[in-house]
């Protein structure tokens, strides 16, 4: 029964008073939230610490009475999620590590602006070199891969548009992967930001 209830309804039992119900959210949602989370920082501490941090907003913010049912529940924590995960990356950019020995290095306050700059430049050109490749699949594949990746749609959700079952829309969402793969082995493409 706990799957039939949308998360919608669980809102509603959250406020008023069944806590249960916002077990039953934070259950359901948590691998997509952390998972999300991850792949932004890569590192399991702060995906944690930004994880909690979503939580602990979402939970103030139902309690004030402050969300309204306009967007989905999910979409709106991953908008949290996102803008938490902002603010970790201006507050590293403003704060200098200092290694914990004895001596002051100049060096590691000082940010080289160019490298960040050359970052994003070979960031933009993998995510623009990704979208060509996308372009060689069939346009099955394409279409869950765009809604999945790009437009942060479930399962569900995609196999509703597409007019096809979940586990098509999944099938065509593991051959695109695997045809991605396999152009990118045929080419020799290296696709890399780091």
């Amino acid at each position: 029964m706990e799957q039939l209830l949308q998360d919608s309804a669980l809102v509603e039992q959250y406020l008023s008073g069944d806590e249960n119900a916002l077990e039953t959210l934070i259950n359901r949602h948590s691998q997509r939230v952390y998972s999300f989370i991850f792949s932004k920082v890569f590192d399991k501490d702060i995906a944690e610490d930004i994880f909690q941090d979503t939580f602990i907003k979402v939970i103030r913010t139902l309690k004030r009475g402050a969300y309204n049912e306009e967007g989905k529940f999910l979409p709106w924590v991953m908008r949290i999620a996102h803008n938490l995960i902002i603010d970790h990356f201006r507050k590293s950019m403003r704060m200098p590590k200092f290694e914990g020995n004895d001596d002051f290095n100049i060096f590691s306050v000082i940010s080289d602006n160019a490298l960040n700059v050359e970052r994003q430049i070979i960031k933009d050109q993998v995510e623009d070199d990704v979208r060509k490749l996308i372009k060689e699949l069939p346009q099955d594949q394409q279409e869950v891969l765009i809604m999945r990746m790009y437009k942060d749609m479930s399962f569900k959700e995609i196999s509703e548009i597409t007019g096809v079952s979940i586990n098509t829309a999944l099938g065509r969402m593991r051959y695109a992967i695997i045809n991605l793969r396999k152009i990118v082995e045929k080419n020799n493409i290296v696709l890399t930001n780091q």
